[in-house]
C-alpha cells in the first residue's frame, strides 16, 4: 500500500477522487492500493525555549541558541492553558500508523518551500525511515495530478530546498525568540514586545515613510499656466520655468501677449516634438504582483487575495498560486494557444481572445530562465460557471493578464510644443495610437498621466502663432510621498524599498526582498495583529505602539532592511546548494549581536508606550 500525504483535507480528498478512492477511514480515504491522508497546514513547529531549558523570560538565558532544535506539536489556548492540540495528536497518530504500513510515501503537500517542510517535519517526528517520491504540480486539474503521478520525483531532489526551508525557520526562531525578549526584558518585561527577522524591518519602512510624511514641510511655488487655440480647439502649456514668489510669476504673466491685451496671435510656436513610444504588455502574475492589482483595484488585503487565489487553484481553475515568478517556459508557452481559444466566447474578454488567436504572440513573458519552482499565474482553462463576486475578480485579474501579456504593444505618440509668449511654455500631451494590450481592460492609463498634460493636441507647425485665449497664475506645492498602501508596500518589499518603476529589474531583485511572495500577506497581518499598525483605508498607518518600538530599533541591525533581504538571498543559495552551517553561523553571530543591541535598547520604552 501507499501513502499519499496531502497539505490540507480538501486537497487530500481531492486526489483520492481523481484515483477512484472512495473508502473513508478517520484522518483518511483509501482505495485503488493508496490511502490518501492529509496534515492540516503546519502541524508541528520548533520547540519553545522552556524545551531546551530556558525558563522565564530572563537576561542571563540570552542569547538563547539551542545547540539542536527540536520539533513540538503545534499548541492551542485553552482554559487551562497552553496544551498540544488534541486534533494534531491524533491526526500525527494516523498518519504514523499509516507510514508504517505503507510500502512507499508520496508527498503532495504544496510544491514550495512551506509544503516541503511541512511533510519533512512529520517524516522526521515520526522518525520514518520509509522512501518517499515527491508528486510537483502546478496545477490542480485531474489531468496535471495524474500526469504529475506518472512523474513522481525522487525524495532526495527536494534536500536543498528543505534545507531552505529549515534554514528559514530556524533563523525566524533564534531572531524572533531572542530578540523579541532581549526587547521586553530591557523594558521592565511589562508586555511583549514582538520582533522578528522580516517584521521588524517592515515594519521600519512603515514608520519611516509616516514620520517623513508627518514631517514633511511643503514648499510652495508658482507656475503661471496660459490656454491656446488652433482650429477651435483648446489646449494649455504650462510656464517651463517655476517660480518661488507670486510676484515673480505676475510680473511673467504680465508679459503674455494674449486676446485680452489685444494680441490675437500673441503664442509663438518655436518647436514641435513628436515621437511614437512602444510600451511593451506587463509580464504575468506571479503572486505579489497581483495582490498589489488587487489592492489597488479593489481594496483586497494581501491575505484576502492570497486565500481567494489559494481556493481557486484547488478548485482546478488557476495554477499554483504561491510563485515567486512573473515566466514561463515554452513548454507552458505552446499550450496557451488553446487556453487563450477556451475564452473566445467569452463576453468581456472574447474580443481580445480572437485578436490574440489572429496574430502572433508576444513572448516576453517566456523564458525558461527565469522559472524557479513554478511557472506564473495561468487560468486552467475550466469552466469557472458562476464565481462570487471576489472570486470572479481575481480570477478575471489572472486571465486578463494571460491576455494582456501576450497581446501587442501599446503605441503612443507623445508630443511636446514649445511656445513663446513674452515667455517659454511647454505643451505635453500623449495619444494613444495603437491600444495594444491596453485594449483587454481598455486601460486609459490615466493614473500615469501628469495633470497638466493634454488628452489630445492640435496639429501645429513650427513658426505658427496662435491666440492666447486665457492666462493665469497657477499656485502649487510640493508634496510628500503618499502613505504605503499594501499594493506599494508589496512593491517595496521587493526591493527593500528601493523604488524601482522597472518591473523586470524590481524582478531581477526577488531573491533578495524581504520576506517572499509567499509570505509577505503574513507578515502584514502579524504586524496588525500585534498592533504596530493599522488599516485606515487603503493606507497602512502605524500605531503608537509600532511608533515607540520603531524609535529604539530604528538604528540597530534588526531594522536594517537591506540586510534582512542579505538574509532571503541567502536562503534562495541554499536552494541551489549553498553551505546551510556557514548560513547558520552567520545567523548565530547575528542573534549575538542583536541581542546585544536590545538588552541596552528598551530603556525608556515602557514610558514611550505609556505616553504615545
Amino acid at each position: 500500500m501507499k501513502v499519499v500525504i496531502a497539505e490540507k483535507p480538501s486537497v487530500g480528498r481531492e486526489l483520492a477522487k481523481v484515483f477512484g478512492a472512495t473508502t473513508k477511514k478517520d484522518g483518511y480515504i483509501e482505495g485503488k492500493g493508496y490511502s490518501f491522508t492529509w496534515a492540516f497546514g503546519h502541524l508541528l513547529q520548533l520547540a519553545p525555549p522552556q524545551e531546551y531549558g530556558f525558563y522565564g523570560w530572563r537576561k542571563e538565558n540570552l542569547p538563547m541558541l539551542p545547540q539542536k532544535f527540536k520539533l513540538s506539536i503545534r499548541k492551542v489556548k485553552t482554559k487551562n492553558g497552553i496544551v498540544e492540540d488534541p486534533a494534531v495528536k491524533k491526526q500525527l497518530d494516523t498518519i504514523k500508523k499509516l507510514f508504517d504500513e505503507c510500502t512507499e510515501i508520496i508527498v503532495a503537500t504544496d510544491a514550495g518551500r512551506e509544503g516541503e517542510l511541512i511533510f519533512r517535519y512529520i517524516y522526521y517526528y515520526l522518525k520514518c525511515k520509509k522512501p518517499f517520491r515527491r508528486l510537483w504540480i502546478s496545477s490542480q486539474t485531474d489531468e496535471a495530478i495524474k500526469d504529475g503521478f506518472r512523474n513522481l520525483k525522487p525524495g532526495t531532489e527536494y534536500d536543498t530546498l528543505f534545507n531552505s526551508a529549515h534554514a528559514r525557520s530556524q533563523s525566524d526562531w533564534l531572531v524572533g525568540m531572542n530578540a523579541t525578549q532581549a526587547l521586553s526584558i530591557s523594558a521592565g518585561n511589562k508586555a511583549v514586545l514582538s520582533l522578528g527577522r522580516v517584521q521588524t524591518p517592515t515594519l521600519a519602512m512603515i514608520c519611516a515613510r509616516y514620520l517623513e510624511i508627518k514631517n514633511f514641510v511643503p514648499k510652495i511655488y508658482y507656475q503661471v499656466a496660459i490656454q491656446l487655440c488652433k482650429d477651435e480647439q483648446f489646449f494649455k502649456a504650462i510656464s517651463t520655468k517655476n517660480f518661488d514668489t507670486k510676484e515673480e510669476a505676475e510680473a511673467v504673466l504680465a508679459k503674455v501677449l494674449d486676446v485680452e491685451s489685444g494680441n490675437p496671435t500673441g503664442g509663438h510656436i518655436k518647436n514641435v516634438e513628436g515621437k511614437a513610444k512602444k510600451e511593451p504588455p506587463p509580464l504575468l502574475h506571479d503572486l505579489s504582483s497581483l495582490q498589489q492589482e488587487a489592492n489597488k483595484k479593489k481594496g483586497y488585503t494581501a491575505d484576502q487575495t492570497l486565500g481567494i487565489l489559494q481556493n481557486l487553484y484547488e478548485s482546478k481553475l488557476v495554477t499554483y498560486p504561491r510563485t515567486g515568478s512573473r515566466y514561463i517556459g515554452d513548454d507552458i508557452f505552446a499550450t496557451v494557444p488553446d487556453l487563450i481559444a477556451k475564452y473566445k466566447s467569452h463576453n468581456f474578454f472574447g474580443k481580445s481572445a480572437e485578436f490574440l488567436l489572429a496574430n502572433k504572440l508576444n513572448k516576453r513573458s517566456v523564458n525558461a530562465k527565469k522559472v524557479t519552482d513554478h511557472h506564473a499565474v495561468l487560468p486552467t482553462g475550466i469552466d469557472p460557471g458562476y464565481l462570487p463576486e471576489d472570486k470572479q475578480a481575481i480570477y478575471d485579474m489572472v486571465v486578463g493578464r494571460m491576455l494582456e501579456a501576450f497581446h501587442q504593444d501599446c503605441i503612443k505618440e507623445t508630443t511636446k510644443i514649445s511656445i513663446e509668449s513674452g515667455s517659454d511654455f511647454v505643451a505635453n500631451g500623449t495619444v494613444i495610437k495603437t491600444a495594444g494590450w491596453r485594449s483587454v481592460f481598455n486601460d486609459p492609463d490615466d493614473e500615469k498621466k501628469d495633470a497638466s498634460e493634454n488628452a489630445t493636441l492640435p496639429k501645429v507647425d513650427k513658426g505658427e502663432d496662435l491666440p492666447v485665449t486665457k492666462k493665469a497664475v497657477v499656485e502649487k506645492q510640493t508634496k510628500p510621498k503618499p502613505q504605503y498602501t499594501e499594493a506599494t508596500l508589496l512593491k517595496a518589499l521587493e526591493t527593500c524599498g528601493k523604488e524601482i518603476e522597472d518591473e523586470e529589474l524590481r524582478y531581477a531583485m526577488k531573491d533578495s526582498g524581504l520576506g517572499t511572495p509567499a509570505t509577505r500577506a503574513s507578515i502584514i497581518e502579524t504586524l496588525i495583529t500585534r498592533e504596530y499598525i493599522s488599516r485606515e483605508k487603503k493606507n497602512l498607518i502605524p500605531t503608537a505602539k509600532g511608533l515607540a518600538i520603531y524609535e529604539v530599533v530604528k538604528e540597530k541591525k534588526i531594522a536594517q532592511a537591506e540586510l534582512t533581504g542579505q538574509w532571503e538571498k541567502r536562503l534562495e543559495e541554499i536552494r541551489g546548494g549553498a553551505s546551510v552551517l556557514d548560513f547558520k553561523n552567520e545567523i548565530i553571530d547575528y542573534t549575538r549581536n542583536i541581542t546585544h543591541e536590545l538588552l541596552v535598547a528598551g530603556a525608556g520604552l515602557e514610558k514611550m508606550l505609556v505616553t504615545g
